[in-house]
């Protein structure tokens, strides 16, 4: 098979959700970054022309991607996982901090998230491992505890930056995959319980985690630990069904932080209303259910645990944003996959869909798909 050359057909659903999205962040980024980028900057030109250069970038990132045969990911998965723990080093050492938290890199001007590579660069890895090893899984030792400790130092390094959220999505994205790896029960579910506890002792290892958790609950808050939640709520009342139209957002305009990144989804619900959201949505959920059938019909077991992986890990994000800008999760920082303001994550998960399409390519789901 040529590297330049996908097999079989695309699969358009997939690819046609993916690029509504990024299309879509374009006029979504304008209007929810529109005030600061006012304030910062003195015209919002800079961060729109800024995001459609992304957006185009992250549409070459898919085709390029979807033309090479995902089975070579397979023979470098050690070194993507290697080159993932060498990034994650090193943010800790020379990461430019930002409230009290070292996770990007500068370099030459350009940021890089390294937890953003890592979270893929673990997947492939994963898949790896579960597949090559398939029937030692059942020996702990030899089966398991490998891929283990590589998800859990990557989970570690992540987690010491810190930055919880990423840590917790992450290790819901390892047990997902552990779960669907063939791993016997009675280790899922002691490995289960273990993460959960540690996750839990890391949760309540700060004061400024533990004031998010205990107002979640509704067990103490001073008015400010829940100020973003609160802002976001609001948007979403004003906009009622149909909402208050593109461009008219008032808690965009210094009320609600981060609102083209983390809380893009509440300035969206203002905006779009009701509707809006549940198209959003409606598109995510369109995404798991077919990266689910292409994990199902992928024509081998790597590349069904590599498509179940990235199905995952989009569909964790998405969800977890939403969830948090709706109450239903303690407020974290995670942002909107496609459509929140950024580079380093949209473009590792354009990557990560086009390695999705060129696994569907290969796959038994269309009649006349071609076979490797």
């Amino acid at each position: 098979m040529k590297p330049n050359e996908i097999p079989g057909k695309i699969d358009w659903l997939i690819f046609f959700i993916a690029t509504a999205l990024l299309l879509f962040s374009v006029p979504f980024v304008y209007s929810a970054s529109a005030y600061v980028a006012s304030q910062k900057f003195g015209s919002t030109e800079g961060i729109v022309m800024g995001q459609i250069i992304r957006v185009g970038i992250s549409l070459g990132c898919i085709i390029f991607f979807a033309r090479i045969d995902y089975h070579r990911y397979k023979h470098y998965s050690k070194l993507a996982y290697i080159i993932g723990i060498a990034s994650l080093v090193l943010v800790l050492l020379i990461g430019v901090k930002t409230k009290g938290a070292a996770r990007w890199i500068s370099l030459g001007g350009i940021s890089i998230q390294p937890s953003e590579y890592a979270k893929y660069a673990l997947v492939i890895f994963m898949s790896t491992w579960l597949s090559d090893n398939f029937n030692k899984l059942h020996d702990f030792k030899k089966g398991l505890l490998p891929v283990l400790g590589a998800g859990a130092l990557v989970i570690g390094l992540i987690a010491l930056q810190p930055n919880f959220s990423t840590a917790m999505v992450i290790s819901i994205i390892m047990l997902c995959m552990l779960y669907v790896g063939n791993v016997k029960m009675q280790y899922f579910l002691t490995i289960f319980g273990i993460g959960i506890s540690l996750l839990g002792i890391y949760g309540i290892s700060a004061q400024y985690r533990m004031k998010r958790i205990m107002s979640y609950i509704g067990l103490g808050d001073d008015g400010s630990t829940n100020y973003q939640l609160k802002q976001a709520l609001i948007a979403f009342a004003n906009g009622g069904f149909f909402g208050v139209g593109p461009g008219q957002s008032n808690q965009r305009d210094k009320f609600l932080p981060e609102s083209y990144s983390d809380f893009i989804s509440s300035i969206i619900g203002e905006e779009y209303g009701f509707f809006g959201i549940l198209v959003m949505i409606t598109l995510y959920g369109l995404f798991l259910y077919r990266g689910l059938r292409i994990a199902r019909f992928a024509p081998d077991r790597f590349g069904s645990m590599l498509a179940f992986g990235i199905t995952i890990t989009i569909s964790a994000y998405a969800f977890v944003n939403v969830g948090v800008n709706c109450g239903i999760l303690p407020t974290t920082g995670l942002p909107l996959p496609f459509l929140s303001y950024g580079g380093t994550a949209v473009f590792f998960s354009a990557a990560a869909v086009g390695i999705l399409l060129n696994v569907a390519s290969q796959s038994g789901m269309f009649p006349k798909a071609g076979k490797q």
